[in-house]
């Protein structure tokens, strides 16, 4: 007979959710059934708290008999003297107890769930454990209630900080949607001072030419009303012009002037008007919704936008424009948005160009730029997906590959602090993916950029992609 119990309680144990029936107490007093059943009496009687017997015959496990089984039968009538003195296979054969067997590696909610499913007079019954050499132990049933009821203060309290968690996560994310909003609305406000500094530019000009004109236009009237007044005085055309003469007057030079100064104002008020028609169709304030455009008119009306962006400047030569439409439809689209995306590919590309002209001076190599002009070249055709394809390429120094995986991340830009967010290539990701088409970068270091723009010509087709 072999009589051992742990003497850990699970109150001592360092339970978790996935805890196993290995982390919890088990007893592992054993005896032969050829012994007599007043030995067991004798054990139960010796600790008071031992659930049950592992029965063995020949060393080997033929089951378990608990203490309420045992003194349930013992109460009886003759029960005592019936099993007293016989062996104790005897009394477990005739008994023939369910007995619940589980490995020792079953998860302790689990094993609960598996014990409380048997039958009301079972319920309460000990549990057989058994481990990978085939030993086994007794659990017993107070004891894994009581690791459950761990297990489940140790889940609410889980759960608590869980949603804790979540509350603190939900605003997190809420700050950052706010701070990404907040960021959106710079990126547009960086955006539209450039737009305002280049149209200020380039209204500036043709104004500062007016303005300039307007002086002589003044004068010339002046000296002409001066000899309409002669006129009136009922002077003849001598005397008129003897008049005129002595007041510095030069009428032969103010008729062949003055036209042409007055033409001069009308190019500069026309190119005036282009430009500010240029910037209402650019924003499209009038189209929010989705319409029927003309790409190469966005195009051009973007180009004129950023046409001071192109002139020459102190740290780089004229960028050259190269423009090689092919017969594109009316395209349905957001207008003023592929608008937005067309302005960041191509003040990309001439922030690109800038940059690969001033590493070209740094390096003392301008060859390149000398043999092959600072260029952007524009090209669209119709594929045979029915897609507009809007082709923008630059023959700079090109994007390494490791950058161009990160081209169109958030926040991702090579550009020093304060000339860009990194959020252009973004929002235009976002734009084309809205419109259910694609953009993409092709590149070779020293061979140049070209982004590629493929949007859908109708608008519904791009719409049932989306549902599908």
């Amino acid at each position: 007979m072999l009589a051992v119990d742990s003497t850990t309680t699970t109150d001592e144990r360092n339970l978790k959710l996935d805890s196993t029936l290995q982390e919890l107490p088990v007893w592992t007093v054993q005896m032969e059934s050829d012994n007599p059943g007043g030995e067991l009496a004798k054990l139960f009687e010796q600790d008071p708290l031992l659930p049950g017997i592992i029965l063995t015959k020949n060393h080997q496990c033929l089951g378990m008999i608990s203490r309420g089984l045992f003194f349930e039968q013992m109460s009886q009538p003759y029960g005592l003297a019936l099993f007293a003195r016989r062996p104790i296979e005897y009394f477990y054969n005739s008994l023939q107890p369910q007995t619940l067997v589980l490995p020792q590696n079953q998860p302790i909610v689990e094993a609960t769930q598996m014990a409380l499913g048997r039958s009301p007079e079972l319920v309460y019954e000990p549990i057989l454990v058994t481990d990978q050499s085939s030993g086994y132990g007794i659990l017993d049933f107070h004891q894994l209630l009581l690791a459950y009821s761990q297990i489940y203060v140790l889940t609410l309290t889980r759960l608590q900080k869980e949603k804790e968690r979540a509350r603190i996560a939900r605003a997190d994310y809420r700050d950052l949607q706010h701070n990404y909003t907040r960021l959106l609305q710079n990126e547009k406000m960086i955006a539209l001072g450039q737009l305002v500094a280049g149209i200020a530019h380039e209204i500036n000009n043709p104004m500062n030419f007016i303005y300039g004109n307007l002086n002589y236009a003044i004068q010339y009237v002046e000296e002409i009303m001066y000899m309409l007044k002669c006129y009136q005085q009922n002077q003849t055309y001598s005397e008129m012009l003897l008049q005129a003469k002595n007041q510095g007057i030069e009428i032969d030079f103010i008729m062949e002037d003055l036209p042409k100064l007055l033409s001069s104002m009308m190019v500069g008020a026309t190119r005036i008007n282009e430009i500010v028609l240029s910037l209402r169709n650019f924003s499209r304030l009038d189209e929010a919704e989705i319409k029927s455009v003309n790409i190469h008119e966005g195009i051009d009306n973007t180009l004129i936008i950023l046409q001071n962006n192109l002139k020459a400047k102190p740290d780089r030569p004229e960028i050259n424009l190269i423009k090689e439409y092919g017969d594109l439809p009316l395209v349905e689209c957001y207008a003023g948005q592929m608008n937005q995306v067309f302005m960041n590919i191509i003040a990309n590309a001439i922030d690109a160009l800038s940059e690969s002209y001033n590493v070209w001076k740094a390096n003392g190599n301008l060859s390149s730029s000398i043999q092959k002009p600072l260029t952007i070249c524009i090209r669209t055709e119709l594929d045979s997906h029915n897609q507009a394809v809007i082709r923008i390429a630059d023959n700079g120094m090109g994007i390494p590959e490791e950058i161009q995986k990160r081209l169109f991340d958030p926040f991702f830009t090579t550009k020093p602090v304060g000339k860009g967010t990194g959020l252009g290539l973004s929002i235009s990701y976002q734009i084309i993916e809205k419109h259910c088409g694609q953009i993409s970068c092709i590149s070779k270091v020293g061979e140049g950029c070209e982004f590629v723009v493929k949007i859908p010509i109708i608008f519904e087709n791009a719409a049932q992609k989306i549902v599908s």
